[in-house]
């Protein structure tokens, strides 16, 4: 587990430390060479993960008329992005487990973006008769749906199953977002052009897909288990994407950087004083869910649909996310375990 922290951390917050280097360079010889060379570097592109002279993304796009449905949006990024999307002008359904929990969210989200057009709705990813529940009630009461964000998950828990009987993390991190997906997915076309955008983790980068024990119950290691499902979520919008291609729906799977949620929740005490010292290099929810608003509303995204992103941006995903025989495997075992025809 400490070695993942440090990957993960590390892979995404070298950056305050090359940052701190550039300006000192900066304030030393401010000359118009040396900040061309900067802002153009190569090495400091690779080490932080980001251009340091590129402004942060904004964008005014508004979305009035637009229907946004956010898994997991009581709480962090998915709230963020909830109040974000409703203050565009969107209706937004917020689909939440814990629907205390939600009450007191939507009335922040409301208060916060002075949109009233927003609600909230029982979903529970790890049980496939809540999703199908759920997707029965949005598909009978909404005329559309047009930005799907599944952006629910859970991360490095003990070992569980959900009701069907998947592992926790497998189960809801992409079986339910899949069986969701594949349950609104005539909605989506109908209401096209439309968004699937998914949150994925650059922590797929170290997972790999276990075809022959998916659910772990051979043996379970939490991280290995948690970076599998965000590979998992790469390779579904992947595979997603060649199957909408026509239709007017595109898909984006993301990195939100290493953001201080409920995540976290699940770390044990060394793990979490790890976490409260590499604290000031994380994003805040807000700063986190910068890149799932991006993926939902950029319009420079109209044309692209499959990729990855970070930071607001096109990043690179690991080769095995790329591997489209690999997601294919992965697209056929989903549908046998979730008895559907998804071709």
């Amino acid at each position: 587990m400490k070695r993942f922290l440090v990957k993960l951390v590390l892979g995404s917050f070298l950056w305050p430390f090359a940052q701190v280097l550039s300006r000192l360079l900066v304030c030393l010889s401010a000359t118009p060479q040396l900040l061309y060379r900067l802002s153009h570097s190569d090495v400091i592109a690779q080490l932080c993960g980001r251009n340091l002279f590129r402004a942060p993304w904004a964008s005014d796009v508004r979305l009035e008329g637009k229907t946004v449905l956010i898994t997991g949006a009581n709480t962090g990024i998915g709230k963020e992005a909830a109040a974000d999307l409703a203050t565009r002008g969107a209706k937004v359904i917020m689909a939440c487990r814990d629907m205390e929990k939600a009450q007191v969210a939507i009335k922040e989200v409301k208060d916060r973006s002075l949109n009233e057009n927003v609600v909230c709705m029982k979903l529970d990813l790890a049980d496939t008769k809540s999703i199908r529940e759920f997707a029965q009630a949005i598909n009978e009461g909404e005329s559309k749906l047009n930005i799907l964000i599944n952006n629910a998950g859970v991360m490095v828990c003990p070992y569980s199953k959900t009701a069907d009987g998947f592992e926790m993390q497998i189960g809801v991190n992409h079986m339910g977002h899949f069986l969701l997906t594949y349950l609104l997915l005539d909605l989506l076309k109908r209401s096209s052009p439309a968004r699937i955008v998914t949150v994925s983790s650059m922590a797929h980068s170290w997972g790999s897909i276990n075809l022959d024990d998916i659910n772990s119950e051979r043996a379970y290691d939490k991280n290995k288990a948690y970076a599998q499902s965000k590979l998992a979520n790469v390779l579904f919008t992947r595979s997603l994407a060649k199957r909408l291609q026509g239709t007017g729906v595109t898909a984006y799977s993301l990195h939100p950087g290493v953001v201080q949620t409920d995540l976290w929740r699940h770390l044990n005490g060394p793990q979490r004083f790890v976490m409260k010292i590499v604290s000031p290099f994380t994003k805040t929810s807000a700063q986190g869910a910068r890149t799932t608003i991006y993926c939902a509303v950029e319009p420079a995204l109209d044309q692209e649909s499959g990729g990855y992103y970070s930071d607001c941006a096109a990043a690179n995903c690991s080769a095995a996310g790329k591997d489209d025989e690999l997601a294919q495997k992965l697209w056929e075992l989903s549908c046998r375990m979730l008895n559907i025809t998804w071709d």
